[in-house]
């Protein structure tokens, strides 16, 4: 086997991808290519909140204690957020007791952050919730809209797309 001529390319920007897991570290996102890493970092950042390390629990907390369920999607490859993949309702409680950030990326470019309380969610948790209760079992990776967050969301951030790519605009599920 030979390596690819783009190889000597990743070399080349080796260095700027540590500095970035450098920056990341820092912030408690241990790798930038794993569970959406480096978009983590980026929507901690833009909005302020710290990283809870744990693998268990919600995903971050504010200045004052306030603990946030965190959720990116990227609108070229879906128009929906996932969200567990055994929901149960002991998640379901968690989930209720929340307030959740949902990021929304173009590729790599975050496009818009929106904020929502756990009322605005209930519609999908009651759903869920009444689901569970009728087959006694666990709900694999219901989804939430990208159409709905920005409908009944609060916008906290909003980027500019660059020149000629497109802007947040939900599409349905196909």
């Amino acid at each position: 086997m030979e390596p690819h001529p783009d190889w000597e390319e990743l070399k080349r920007l080796w260095p700027d991808v540590e500095k970035f897991q450098r920056l990341a570290s820092k912030h408690g996102v241990r790798d930038i290519f794993q569970d959406n890493g480096g978009k983590l970092l980026q929507l901690l950042l833009v909005t302020g909140l710290t990283c809870i390390a744990s693998r268990e629990g919600n995903d971050a907390r504010d200045c004052d204690g306030n603990e946030f369920e965190l959720k990116t999607v990227n609108q070229q490859l879906t128009q929906s957020f996932s969200t567990h993949h055994h929901l149960n309702p002991t998640i379901l409680r968690k989930y209720r007791a929340v307030r959740w950030v949902f990021a929304i990326y173009h590729g790599i470019e975050l496009r818009a952050v929106y904020l929502m309380t756990p009322e605005k969610l209930e519609p999908y948790f009651s759903k869920w919730e009444a689901k569970w209760n009728l087959d006694h079992k666990d709900i694999n990776n219901p989804k939430i809209p990208i159409a709905f967050v920005v409908e009944h969301g609060d916008m906290l951030f909003s980027g500019e797309p660059e020149q000629g790519k497109d802007t947040v605009v939900p599409q349905p599920d196909v």
